[in-house]
């Protein structure tokens, strides 16, 4: 089923979810499952990578999960782990809108929600004169202020027990690329990267890759389209051990970095990548994965 043919509205589809919160976690994420995936998951005896990410959500509850999604108490996280000179800048923490003073900003840089996750809740102003402003208040004012225990469309644990939202802004990242920042996304499994997806083209012709740790390619995508073949960066290696520290406290965590101009970024961590409901092509390589999340 495509529901989001039948759906169109995002905010619609979030708020069927949000007269849904009384169905018990349990239920709600193999019907979830079900509808986005054409199949139901097996929970007793899981094999893929997305039917094990349902049990990680309901099972596996480390209390570090949740300052790690929220993407100002993150910083700390990295922090801790001896790195923060991947951090991206940090140009101003706010409760409200109303409390960011602009003239005091550069003229370009993002605006985000402290609790978004899966690319929501994000501005990316490339020049603060010519932006409507009302337009983006009226946006920012529906990312919604969450109090502590901030409700999860896709019941993922992490996410209900963060603080209350807050809005972030970073310094603008630009590298050499025409067609954006590309995203490196190491899938990582008891503090050991297997693989890393690369995005491409994030705002023109998405496009995805997957690369082996020795930059082979698996000849894998999800999502979007698999794109042209990308060059292996070259501190590659080092990010192979940012991801591995970042990673080390979790049996399994993607840690997502950017490479600009030879220069590591960090991006965030991710516990549950398209909630659990991400189809790979080819579809073996989600048994594939699977194999390596052994723990939930």
């Amino acid at each position: 089923m495509n529901y989001k043919r039948i759906i169109k509205s995002r905010r619609l589809r979030f708020a069927i979810l949000r007269t849904l919160e009384w169905i018990p976690d349990s239920i709600m994420v193999r019907m979830q499952y079900r509808i986005k995936m054409g199949f139901w998951p097996n929970m007793k005896h899981p094999r893929r990578f997305t039917e094990k990410l349902q049990l990680y959500k309901l099972c596996y509850h480390n209390p570090d999960m949740p300052q790690c999604v929220d993407k100002y108490e993150v910083r700390k996280y990295v922090e801790s782990k001896g790195l923060k000179h991947i951090l991206n800048e940090l140009n101003g923490l706010y409760d409200s809108f109303e409390k960011i003073n602009f003239n005091d900003l550069p003229d370009k840089f993002v605006i985000k929600s402290t609790t978004g996750g899966g690319g929501l809740n994000v501005f990316v102003i490339k020049d603060k004169n010519i932006c409507n402003w009302d337009e983006i208040r009226k946006e920012v004012k529906t990312w919604g202020m969450h109090k502590n225990g901030s409700y999860s469309y896709g019941r993922e644990w992490a996410y209900s027990g963060m603080g209350e939202t807050r809005i972030i802004i970073e310094r603008f990242l630009e590298d050499n690329r025409t067609d954006g920042l590309t995203d490196y996304k190491f899938f990582c499994f008891q503090g050991k990267p297997y693989c890393v997806q690369v995005d491409t083209g994030r705002f023109d012709g998405h496009r995805q890759n997957y690369y082996d740790m020795n930059w082979q390619s698996l000849g894998v995508h999800c999502t979007y389209p698999e794109g042209e073949p990308q060059n292996c960066p070259l501190n590659f290696d080092e990010m192979k051990k940012v991801a591995e520290e970042l990673s080390s406290d979790f049996p399994f965590v993607r840690v997502d970095l950017y490479n600009v101009n030879g220069k590591i970024y960090f991006g965030e961590l991710t516990f549950y990548p398209s909630s659990g409901y991400g189809k790979f092509h080819p579809d073996e390589f989600d048994i594939q994965l699977g194999a390596y999340l052994t723990e939930y």
